[in-house]
């Protein structure tokens, strides 16, 4: 490229900011001189990018919660489009958040820049008829699970299967100095108050359950961010009869990686959770509305990324209904103790990091942009 090059980031959640954050690292060692602005985070930001709109305003998740703010999410969407056609940067990077994202696509793809989706919308999940329009809005699509290219076999899309960005990440974690000596459990209640609003209180009636037959237990839990933090320590003194628990801010990876088990929110954090090794229970709450739609298109027999990789329940999933405190308890209890149920379980956590390659630290995925970059 004879000029110095630009690129949009769109990433709308806290793991997509994270994972778009080490593309751009790499990006930036082969273009010293690019530029980058969008939607993003904090980690986006450390990186040198001009973030229009934060991750912490657009992470909503749920079909009723996202109607609720429908003319917030309309507003920066034609925001964002009209300076996309002004500026006519020279690739952009659209990060998992599909409901946004390729509507996104579908409105510039006559603009003449490439657009590649990192991270695949769960098209193998649901909403398989998303394929064709994929196809026809995107320039490219960059995986990060072993099995997903396979479903876009025939399909004229390029599709590159690049590894997953946490296999090595979480090689390099260090336990969290804060746990002390005895029987050690985390609570990853999520990154959003609509999910800490929905589980930390279920989760928290669990931990006083395992309290009652392990009196020696130590109950840590890693707080997103500020406003996470907030939310669980108001719920605490709401509900002053169940434990406390130490909040932790961040260092959800040190603190699960330190802990003899998890009881953790049904997302990103149950793979992380995995590929640390720390045996789980996984957990989810959502609106009734949303939860009745998901079920009806939902094909898949799980919901967490670890036990669809492992093809099994591998971990257990308590979700909606089902996540009631004593189901919870009696399934988490043995994982805290040397019982044939914990071992099955990080030998089934290790065979799950063993189908997963690396995307060495973006590397790989910033060598596909690169062509990208090169063709515009």
């Amino acid at each position: 490229m004879t000029s110095a090059p630009s690129m949009v980031i769109v990433a709308g959640e806290a793991s997509g900011d994270a994972h778009a954050a080490r593309v751009l690292r790499a990006l930036k060692s082969m273009y010293p001189d690019l530029t980058a602005w969008g939607f993003g985070g904090d980690q986006l930001a450390a990186e040198g990018m001009e973030i229009r709109e934060h991750v912490n305003r657009l992470s909503v998740m749920g079909i009723w919660e996202v109607l609720k703010q429908y003319g917030y999410f309309r507003r920066i969407f034609h925001r964002l489009l009209a300076e996309i056609r002004e500026q006519k940067p020279d690739l952009i990077l659209l990060v998992d958040y599909p409901g946004f994202n390729l509507r996104l696509a579908g409105a510039l793809q006559e603009e003449g820049i490439p657009i590649v989706q990192y991270v695949c919308p769960q098209v193998w999940a649901w909403k398989k008829k998303r394929i064709p329009k994929m196809e026809k809005v995107l320039d490219g699509l960059i995986c990060i699970f072993p099995f997903e290219k396979a479903v876009f076999e025939g399909s004229p899309l390029p599709v590159h299967d690049c590894g997953h960005p946490m296999v090595e990440e979480t090689l390099k974690v260090i336990p969290d100095a804060g746990w002390g000596d005895g029987v050690k459990l985390a609570l990853v209640p999520g990154s959003r108050l609509q999910e800490i609003d929905r589980i930390f209180i279920p989760m928290l009636e669990t931990a006083a359950l395992i309290l009652k037959e392990v009196p020696e237990l130590q109950i840590r839990v890693p707080a997103a961010n500020r406003e996470c933090k907030e939310r669980m320590q108001a719920l605490m003194d709401e509900y002053a009869e169940l434990p406390k628990v130490e909040l932790v801010d961040g260092r959800m990876r040190e603190v699960v990686k330190g802990a003899d088990a998890a009881l953790v929110t049904s997302g990103t954090a149950t793979l992380e959770t995995a590929l640390l090794g720390t045996p789980m229970l996984i957990v989810y709450k959502t609106s009734k509305l949303t939860y009745a739609i998901g079920k009806r298109v939902v094909t898949v027999d799980h919901i967490g990324m670890v036990n669809l990789i492992a093809k099994r329940e591998l971990c257990p999933e308590f979700i909606q209904d089902a996540a009631v405190p004593e189901s919870m308890a009696a399934s988490l209890l043995p994982l805290l103790r040397n019982t044939r149920e914990r071992r099955e379980m990080l030998e089934g956590l290790a065979e799950v990091r063993e189908k997963l390659t690396s995307d060495q630290g973006g590397k790989r995925v910033a060598e596909v942009l690169e062509r990208y970059l090169e063709k515009k």
